[in-house]
């Protein structure tokens, strides 16, 4: 079976009240924690690659490399705004292929750029880029005029999405300019 190539964000491992705050079908932090690494290793194989959006885990670096050891996959992580403490850990950073704060990357012919937040414009957006985020749990309403998307577990039945779910998501948009740039070939 062919590689695959996946999306998730703000997972919150150890974060009991992100439980309420997001309203997620959970009975406690260990049930969430629990359920986030079956949903991930029933999805993702061992030679896909995973993209996280951030958010990863809010508790103690011994408990998130105990988590992140558990997921399948070759994992890259986007730093998030609770990444703080987990980002200056030497050894959380070592299960992860790189660490950025955001990046632009290229899945087959399709230009990603991958940030923990949204968006209104972005690099090559107006030449067909997509945008992916995590950071707002669904809470932003969907434009259906911005190839963009909130990868965030909240929006995905508590697991990664993947590349070919997002296709699919995005070719139903229709991109229209939010700013002065247009969709044209000249630089």
């Amino acid at each position: 079976m062919a590689q695959q190539v996946w999306f998730t964000s703000d997972t919150h491992f150890g974060h009991g009240n992100v439980i309420k705050y997001s309203g997620r079908p959970f009975a406690d932090v260990n049930e969430m924690n629990e359920k986030l690494v079956l949903n991930w290793n029933a999805n993702v194989k061992p030679g896909d690659v995973v993209y996280h959006l951030g958010d990863f885990a809010l508790c103690d670096a011994e408990r998130a490399i105990a988590i992140v050891k558990r997921l399948a996959g070759q994992k890259y992580l986007v730093f998030g705004n609770h990444d703080k403490a987990l980002r200056k850990d030497k050894d959380f950073l070592g299960h992860w292929i790189w660490t950025k704060d955001m990046t632009d990357i290229t899945v087959g012919s399709q230009r990603i750029v991958l940030a923990h937040y949204a968006m209104r414009v972005w690099n090559q957006s107006h030449r067909g880029a997509w945008q992916l985020h995590g950071h707002s749990h669904g809470s932003l309403k969907e434009e259906p005029h911005l190839l963009q998307c909130d990868v965030g577990v909240d929006c995905w039945n508590q697991r990664p999405v993947s590349f070919e779910e997002l296709a699919a998501k995005m070719a139903k948009k229709e991109y229209k300019p939010v700013d002065h740039h247009g969709r044209h070939d000249e630089e």
